[in-house]
């Protein structure tokens, strides 16, 4: 199984990295203000928009360490990526699979079984842990509904039915997040989904943890020998990481969602976190940022046992396990890709 090791964040604007024979330095107007070893990171994740030395490109690119750049709004913009793994007939028979429509239902079916599924465990976790907090009638009711899509997506084998059944989950999903938040519901409130750009403090803490869920599935499919560009539910498009998008349905809920309830009801980020700008979009401030990340990386150490495998692993290592699998399955070793389904 592979080691989780740590991601360097970096999230101040002005930082510079480079690379000083192991290390990487972080530099802010030329000089040393960090210096992390190579050998303890999995990744770098830069916020910044002064870049990184071509040496660091080089030296990650050859350790297979994932680099990075997202905008300081939290959008993702570029990746180093070295060496391509895993072997051609892998990616081929990926491929294939991507463009026959009879094949892709079948695992894009089973990613959106295990998205609904897991939402529909978060509710019911909710309802569980807060029975005198939350709104229990109603919550159920939509757990309900939410078993009626997976017992239709059983039987459906077009991908336009399982996009409709999938967004309408989705939405019933969402229309009750907002009774999951526990705390300071004037200044942490969920109406509805909204992006590009999110239009409340929620959103905005929603937006920037699925980049950096959809950027961990990315590496994560990476290193095991598939084209994250190249998905089965989601369509190819340039520039899009596709597949990491598919993988990213079915860990939405139980990773991103969750963690996101957790950071506002345990009181780890305040309304003082965030930005609003003139077109009323909001962002997370740089300090917003760094309690989102801090409390990311803690959350990935802790311990989950895996449905599948029955082995205890970190959860920041599913994406790489669910990839692991997914190979597996492409190349004939699984008679189905077991999605992640979390109870």
């Amino acid at each position: 199984m592979k080691r989780l090791l740590n991601t360097l964040y970096v999230i101040s604007s002005d930082r510079y990295l480079s690379l000083d024979g192991e290390n990487v330095v972080v530099l802010e107007k030329g000089e040393t203000v960090a210096r992390f070893p190579l050998h303890n990171l999995e990744g770098i994740v830069t916020f910044g928009y002064t870049g990184a030395s071509p040496a660091l490109m080089g030296k990650c690119a050859r350790k297979g360490i994932s680099l990075c750049f997202m905008s300081q709004t939290g959008h993702f913009l570029a990746s180093v990526t070295g060496e391509i793994k895993g072997n051609v007939v892998l990616r081929k028979e990926q491929y294939r699979i991507s463009d026959d429509p009879t094949r892709a239902v079948s695992i894009a079916r089973n990613m959106i079984i295990g998205k609904i599924y897991n939402s529909k465990w978060v509710l019911e976790r909710a309802t569980r842990d807060h029975p005198m907090q939350v709104d229990v009638e109603k919550i159920k009711s939509i757990s309900l509904n939410l078993d009626t899509a997976i017992n239709q997506l059983r039987y459906t084998d077009t991908m336009d039915s399982i996009r409709g059944i999938e967004g309408k989950a989705a939405s019933q999903y969402f229309s009750v997040l907002d009774s999951l938040i526990l705390h300071n519901k004037s200044d942490f409130f969920f109406k509805e989904r909204n992006r590009r750009p999110p239009m409340d403090n929620v959103n905005a803490m929603l937006s920037f943890v699925y980049t950096l869920l959809a950027n961990d599935c990315t590496s994560a499919l990476s290193s095991v020998g598939l084209d994250p560009y190249v998905g089965f539910l989601h369509c190819d498009h340039p520039g899009r990481a596709s597949l990491a998008l598919d993988l990213l349905e079915e860990l939405r809920a139980v990773l991103a969602d969750r963690f996101v309830l957790t950071v506002i009801n345990r009181r780890m980020i305040k309304v003082s976190d965030f930005v609003k700008k003139e077109n009323n979009a909001v962002l997370l401030s740089e300090n917003g940022r760094k309690v989102i990340l801090n409390a990311w990386q803690n959350k990935k150490k802790e311990m989950i046992k895996h449905p599948f495998l029955e082995e205890k692993v970190e959860w920041g290592l599913i994406p790489y396990v669910q990839s692991l699998l997914l190979a597996r399955f492409i190349r004939g070793d699984l008679d189905e890709y077991p999605v992640f389904m979390w109870k």
